[in-house]
């Protein structure tokens, strides 16, 4: 009988367990688990952290330097003393007005083109039924996966052939359409509950009332998502606004840098060049850090589902 297990004499009691069941448990701050944290999370964080940021930092401390600090064998990482010559050189040497005003054109109209034919689409794909459905979307998915470069040239053709040739709204039109955006929003779209959309439609709500007045407040982190990622993308399009334009007074920031390199081509320039850089990407990573939560909530947003 000694090797049988302890019997509990009382039914109400809690059942007796073998000390053998007992698993001892790692302790949470211990070496190990200190060991792991550091290589798995810390240490890769800090590399993706600084391969991202030490280029930033190097091209502001380059705008602020003269060109003998820059061109130079002796590597010198901080100024000597603070240079803002460099930035009133960039912004006199091309049209800085003129391209900015050029950018935020083209970066409003198109982003906001963008995201509301984003959210027709996917509203229409997921609420609406109208034949081949599916087959659209496939599509959509296929236009996911073909390279923009590939369609420069008929692009360039149409539009030039319109009369689009340095304007602005020939570098807005080849790119209104959004693959991404309708393929997110769609994908949110179908986690909304059917119940919701459902007593709207017995209310008397059509598909415009159900749209604004339902499905676009709960969407709210996905669309502000697809919006903060077109804003991006048009803000910092080069190749296309680069092919479309050749005269100033319809160039964007990135055609106009490089216009500034071709002012600034001597060794003297390269201070100049960064301050225009700078000029260039400060505006999209303010509004990037103040938007970036977004990102994080609409991405997600549409994986839970229940």
């Amino acid at each position: 009988m000694s090797s049988l297990s302890p019997v509990n004499p009382d039914p109400s009691a809690p059942p007796l367990v073998h000390p053998e069941a007992f698993v001892p448990r790692e302790r949470p701050f211990s070496a190990r688990n200190l060991l792991q944290t550091i290589v798995g999370g810390y240490i890769p964080l800090v590399v993706a952290t600084m391969v991202v940021f030490l280029p930033l930092l190097w091209m502001i401390l380059s705008s602020l330097k003269l060109p003998g600090e820059i061109i130079t064998t002796d590597l010198q990482i901080l100024p000597d003393s603070v240079n803002v010559e460099n930035y009133n050189i960039a912004m006199t040497t091309v049209p800085f007005a003129q391209f900015f005003i050029n950018s935020t054109i083209v970066t409003v109209v198109g982003a906001t083109v963008k995201v509301l034919l984003a959210i027709l689409t996917a509203y229409a794909l997921v609420f609406v039924r109208f034949p081949f459905k599916n087959a659209i979307f496939i599509l959509i998915l296929v236009a996911l996966m073909v390279p923009p470069q590939v369609s420069i040239l008929p692009n360039y053709i149409l539009i030039a052939g319109m009369g689009g040739k340095n304007t602005l709204w020939g570098i807005i039109l080849p790119g209104l359409g959004t693959a991404f955006g309708t393929f997110l929003l769609r994908q949110h779209f179908l986690t909304l509950p059917a119940s919701i959309l459902e007593s709207a439609e017995i209310d008397g709500a059509g598909h415009w009332r159900r749209l604004w007045q339902i499905v676009v407040p709960v969407s709210v982190p996905s669309i502000a998502t697809v919006a903060l990622v077109t804003v991006v993308s048009e803000w910092n399009e080069y190749i296309w606004p680069l092919i479309i334009t050749d005269r100033p007074e319809t160039m964007t920031l990135p055609v106009g840098l490089t216009l500034l390199q071709n002012s600034e081509s001597n060794a003297s320039g390269w201070g100049i060049l960064m301050a225009g850089a700078v000029l260039v990407i400060v505006p999209i990573l303010v509004i990037f850090a103040a938007l970036q939560r977004y990102i994080v909530a609409g991405l997600t947003q549409g994986s839970v589902t229940g």
